[in-house]
């Protein structure tokens, strides 16, 4: 259970219980949320109210944080002085701050992601207790490549949300508040049901299909980036890329390699189109077509999904926790 100290922390567990009841999953911004409310009690913010003075000094961009990231932390905050206006508190609202430019992400090629899941099916942390999240981290990788998974949607999956009788993830307000169902490949199910069932005797019916540290609360995307990162930097490839992948690069990795498949098979890409835009909860096909020929220009490497599909999904291990 998370705790609020600070004298904002009526309006805090209003913002989360109002946007929860409304059906979003706001776990992830109740936890910035959290770490905005010891900085107020650390810094002796204690009027009752958002200021200027107050967001100006949460909106310094820390040496270890990017722009996106720090702006993200102020956009979270920009949502409780809002809430706070709508019950006629004079709460400042801070203004939006302008992004990093958007960059061209590392496509991995099929050696580099043999590589990093060969590294990824052979972790295994020397505390018992973090034994249990051996398998977790080796499914949900796999989402991402195998499903094109937003890193968010992956972490905040609820067990309720993936039918293992039919195949399908159903992802609830993601990016843009819009719902999709996603289907898993026969292989890739098979995984998650040894999965499920491995779960259950460890964890019986719980809430999260991937339970964190915490068992009531899911794994934290901050804990997956970098593990990820972890992960890497055990590759052989490590340092020799032109830029170090991360969890995003899985999902443009997906989509790269499926266009690369319909190409390779003669199929009509464009009509194929709208089956993968609203696959991966793209606003528009444009956004679609964008993350593959952004990418077709830097990389023009035609690979074969399915071979590679096959190679990633791993025999099933049984771990004691």
């Amino acid at each position: 259970m998370r705790s609020y100290t600070s004298s904002l922390t009526r309006y805090i567990t209003g913002l989360i219980t109002q946007k929860q009841a409304s059906g979003y999953i706001y776990e992830y911004e109740a936890y910035i949320l959290e770490s905005f409310d010891r900085f107020c009690v650390e810094n002796h913010y204690n009027a009752g109210t958002i200021t200027r003075e107050m967001v100006m000094h949460w909106a310094i961009q820390r040496p270890t944080e990017s722009k996106n990231y720090r702006n993200q932390r102020v956009s979270f905050v920009r949502q409780l002085a809002r809430y706070m206006q709508s019950l006629g508190e004079n709460a400042y609202i801070p203004k939006k701050f302008a992004s990093e430019t958007v960059e061209v992400p590392h496509v991995l090629s099929r050696e580099e992601l043999t590589s990093f899941f060969n590294v990824v099916d052979a972790y295994m942390p020397p505390q018992p207790s973090f034994r249990r999240l051996v398998p977790t981290y080796q499914v949900l990788i796999r989402l991402f490549y195998c499903c094109g998974l937003r890193l968010s949607e992956g972490c905040y999956l609820r067990r309720s949300c993936v039918d293992l009788k039919t195949g399908t993830l159903e992802i609830l307000q993601s990016k843009g508040n819009k719902d999709r169902l996603v289907f898993l490949a026969d292989d890739v199910l098979a995984l998650c049901r040894t999965y499920d069932a491995r779960m259950q005797s460890i964890i019986p019916d719980r809430y999260w299909f991937f339970s964190g540290r915490h068992r009531d609360r899911p794994l934290q995307k901050t804990s997956v980036d970098k593990k990820f990162g972890e992960f890497w930097n055990k590759t052989s490839y490590a340092g020799k890329v032109d830029k170090k992948p991360t969890v995003h690069c899985l999902r443009h990795t997906f989509v790269v390699d499926k266009m690369n498949e319909w190409m390779q098979a003669g199929m009509d890409t464009g009509a194929m189109m709208p089956y993968l835009s609203r696959y991966l909860g793209h606003s528009s096909i444009e956004e679609t077509q964008y993350y593959f020929h952004t990418i077709e220009q830097a990389f023009p490497i035609v690979r074969q999904h399915d071979a590679m599909g096959k190679s990633v999904i791993p025999e099933v291990v049984v771990y004691e926790e």
